[in-house]
């Protein structure tokens, strides 16, 4: 009986099947009649004329009113104006120039502040390499045109000790750059390129930035040509004993847009498309992106960049102070009535600081109006002013407010403003050089000469296998004891030039040409 009622069940599933599949024959066969046959009908698809409407928040901007908050039309604006640049190092001659671990290297290696422009994110050159020739590393970072002219801002690190430079604009176009000054102390560095009526970013102020403003970080990480990230302004004036220079200034913007490796040099921008600073570096623990990254304020990069343009230098003023942020636990141990400032700690020679009346002890409030409250935000104020400026300090002495005007000098302790000779053929060349001294020219057994004793790049190092701490004796047979002797034989100079010079380390005489 069980069996019976089996098969009459399976005998009914297999009816209902076959009549559903009758039905859907017959609907296909009904559809092919109506469409595919040529009935004079088309069928209407339909298209959406214009953009379609996106969804956009919105914002107060500084007067207070409600503006949309839109990146593209600032992302759109900004891209034509950073570039990429590749630099070429021959990675025997960098670990070699060095007498002194790289300290961007090491920080790579060993501590969470790590920048991203390294010799670790170096590939091999596939170009074939000759048996004598170093091998070559290739780096790659970013870049902001600030003039139509082709000077374009960058880190000093993305372009230090190259042999050479080479700048992609936006629109592909590929141009030699040569290096026009460093300033290795705010990390900064200027090269330029030759090319006319190009697209610019304007500088603001960076002082009126504020802390939860939205910014946009443009560049090229990881050879990601023109990324663009949005986030905020996540805190101002961060000191993280980044660079190993004595006078270093140290006062970022931090930000949590997202940067990476290749982004260094590239452009921190608000959304009204002004430059509000270089991004330098990231916090991570594994170099790339974990929520934080470092930029250059705007008016430290205007007075560098206006410095290596019109003195060929970075005209540094200086207090003449070592100081500390005033903090809960200095507060204590020094009876301090000051809640916040700056601690002078003690006084250098020759104190610009202490000669207008300033003591060990004092706190720094203000400098020309404008309140400080830790030691990298004095640090970048001061880094503005050159050597011979008077800027008025606000101080508090056990209590009492007393104010200072105070003439800066410079490094040296007098308040000259140094210009380099000759810069533009010192720029041509590529390097640094200096007249020898007698000591030395009696131990080398030479009348004289000049050394030179940095190289970066230009023609020298492009065209060349010199290396630093080369004595040049003559040029193209004339013979030179200073600078001035080889600046003007070469002012002017068109064609080929042989320069011929001895090493303090090596036996026999060297020769060297190249053309002008």
């Amino acid at each position: 009986m069980r069996f019976s009622q089996k098969i009459n069940q399976t005998a009914r599933t297999y009816l209902f099947s076959g009549l559903i599949a009758l039905l859907v024959t017959v609907a296909a066969i009904g559809v092919h009649q109506q469409f595919g046959q040529d009935t004079g009908k088309t069928i209407r698809i339909e298209h959406v004329n214009g953009q379609l409407p996106s969804q956009v928040l919105y914002t107060r901007n500084s007067q207070g009113d409600i503006v949309p908050l839109d990146f593209r039309q600032v992302a759109q604006d900004v891209m034509g104006t950073v570039v990429h640049i590749k630099s070429t190092h021959s990675y025997t001659g960098y670990r070699q120039q060095h007498n002194l671990p790289n300290p961007f290297e090491d920080l790579f290696r060993n501590d969470p502040f790590r920048e991203f422009f390294n010799p670790r994110f170096f590939y091999r050159n596939p170009a074939p390499q000759q048996p004598d020739e170093p091998p070559m590393r290739v780096g790659q970072g970013s870049g902001v045109i600030i003039s139509a002219d082709g000077y374009i801002v960058t880190n000093n690190h993305v372009v230090a000790d190259a042999m050479d430079l080479e700048v992609t604009l936006h629109d592909n176009r590929t141009y030699k750059a040569t290096l026009v000054g460093t300033d290795p102390t705010t990390d900064l560095a200027l090269i330029r390129i030759n090319e006319k009526d190009l697209p610019t970013l304007p500088l603001v102020d960076s002082d009126e930035v504020h802390v939860g403003e939205w910014v946009l970080a443009v560049g090229n990480p990881f050879n990601l040509t023109s990324t663009v990230t949005a986030g905020i302004v996540s805190a101002k004036g961060r000191n993280i004993n980044l660079l190993r220079e004595r006078f270093a200034v140290e006062s970022f913007i931090q930000t949590d847009a997202a940067i990476n490796p290749g982004n260094s040099g590239g452009a921190l921008v608000n959304l009204q498309g002004g430059l509000i600073g270089i991004n330098t570096a990231i916090a991570s623990p594994t170099g790339a992106y974990s929520g934080y990254g470092f930029a250059i304020p705007s008016n430290i990069v205007s007075k560098v960049v206006e410095d290596l343009i019109n003195y060929g230098v970075v005209q540094r003023g200086v207090l003449g102070v070592m100081i500390r942020t005033v903090d809960g636990n200095l507060r204590a141990d020094k009876d301090l009535s000051a809640t916040t400032g700056v601690y002078v700690d003690s006084l250098l020679e020759n104190s610009a600081a202490g000669s207008a009346g300033v003591r060990v002890g004092d706190v720094i409030l203000s400098v020309n109006g404008q309140g400080v409250q830790t030691s990298p935000q004095l640090q970048e104020i001061i880094a503005r002013h050159r050597p011979g400026d008077v800027v008025t300090v606000e101080i508090d002495r056990k209590g009492k407010i007393r104010t200072f005007d105070i003439t800066l000098n410079n490094r040296r302790g007098n308040t000259e403003v140094v210009k380099k000779e000759h810069k533009d053929l010192i720029t041509v060349l590529g390097a640094e050089l200096e007249t020898l001294d007698q000591e030395t020219a009696d131990r080398l057994d030479i009348k004289g000469g000049v050394r030179v004793t940095e190289l970066y790049a230009g023609k020298l190092r492009r065209n060349t296998n010199l290396r630093e701490g080369f004595v040049i004796t003559r040029v193209d047979g004339r013979e030179v004891t200073s600078v001035e002797d080889l600046m003007s034989h070469l002012e002017g100079k068109e064609g080929g030039v042989m320069l011929e010079g001895v090493y303090p380390d090596l036996p026999g005489v060297h020769y060297y040409a190249f053309g002008m």
